[in-house]
């Protein structure tokens, strides 16, 4: 596990209630050293939101991750369920990549800094938070179910990104940030974007995280495919049959088809990408089902005897 040194600056004035009756929130604003900050100086902000269940730990964890030019309160509609189920739920705002932060290229471009900042914010619930190191788990949306997969052990195949982000292979504009390839080939010359592709592909798992749920889950195209046949975590996905932004046949198919005992299924025919957001509309009620499943899930992967021990 990477181990970055933090200094922690607390950007709420305390713990506030939050939904889950009996449950604490708190946001507190992280800074790992050992990355810088884009677009400035200093070490990489990474912005914390940890909600504690009521009663004494140890508790077990599911971490949070949010889809591309998302926020931590996307998913708050799941982390309420969870931590009302016993979990004490974390996540985060990607930096660069949140409408909670700001849009900057790298952080659309260099996906493999996401489960990172998981990292950081796992080191940072070992040293404030009671929680039960054998049961952790991982939840994340669309971009967010490839980082929850990484941390898991899949890997970005270098050679695939360094054809998509050096512009040698067309793909289309990403809604969220369509001039994304020709900003950061103007920002980064040839060798410099090569260098990090070359170190940002390796490996980002994390071991302590035992079981993975993934929403919608994308960018599948961009993995090394005998990574994925490496995970040996209990791995759930759920998605839209009318998905047509992470297609179902080129990702959630393949993660469920490539990663050894991965359970997956439909949520609807005629339901697509942004339902699992916690603004979009939802006549079906896939948000109730697919928290229910989450508890489920977790509640087994991570109990004492489960698939993730």
């Amino acid at each position: 596990m990477l181990t970055p040194t933090l200094a922690r600056m607390t950007s709420a004035p305390g713990p506030v209630p939050s939904l889950s009756s009996g449950a604490l929130r708190r946001e507190t604003l992280l800074h790992d050293s050992s990355r810088s900050r884009w677009g400035g100086t200093g070490p990489r902000p990474v912005r914390a939101h940890i909600l504690r269940p009521a009663g004494e730990g140890p508790h077990p964890v599911v971490l949070l991750s949010h889809g591309t030019g998302g926020a931590f309160d996307d998913l708050q509609w799941l982390a309420d369920a969870l931590v009302s189920a016993g979990f004490l739920v974390a996540g985060v705002d990607h930096h660069g990549n949140s409408t909670a932060d700001e849009y900057l290229v790298e952080g659309f471009a260099f996906v493999w800094e996401r489960p990172r900042d998981l990292d950081v914010l796992l080191t940072h619930l070992r040293d404030t938070e009671q929680i039960d190191p054998r049961s952790i788990g991982a939840a994340g949306f669309s971009l967010g179910g490839y980082t929850v997969a990484a941390a898991l052990g899949a890997r970005v195949s270098p050679t695939t990104a360094a054809g998509v982000l050096l512009g040698l292979v067309p793909t289309p504009p990403l809604p969220e940030f369509p001039d994304l390839i020709p900003e950061l080939r103007a920002r980064y010359p040839h060798d410099e974007l090569l260098a990090q592709i070359v170190s940002g592909t390796g490996s980002q798992r994390i071991p302590e995280v035992r079981a993975g749920l993934l929403l919608a889950p994308a960018i599948c195209d961009l993995l090394d495919p005998t990574s994925l046949a490496e995970i040996a975590a209990p791995v759930s996905i759920l998605w839209g049959d009318a998905d047509d932004n992470a297609v179902p046949s080129r990702n959630a198919h393949v993660y469920r088809d490539r990663i050894p005992g991965a359970t997956g299924e439909s949520v609807g025919a005629d339901v697509g990408h942004y339902v699992f957001t916690a603004d979009a509309a939802d006549p079906t009620d896939v948000r109730a089902r697919t928290a229910s499943a989450a508890v489920a899930f977790f509640s087994a992967a991570l109990s004492p005897g489960g698939a993730a021990h």
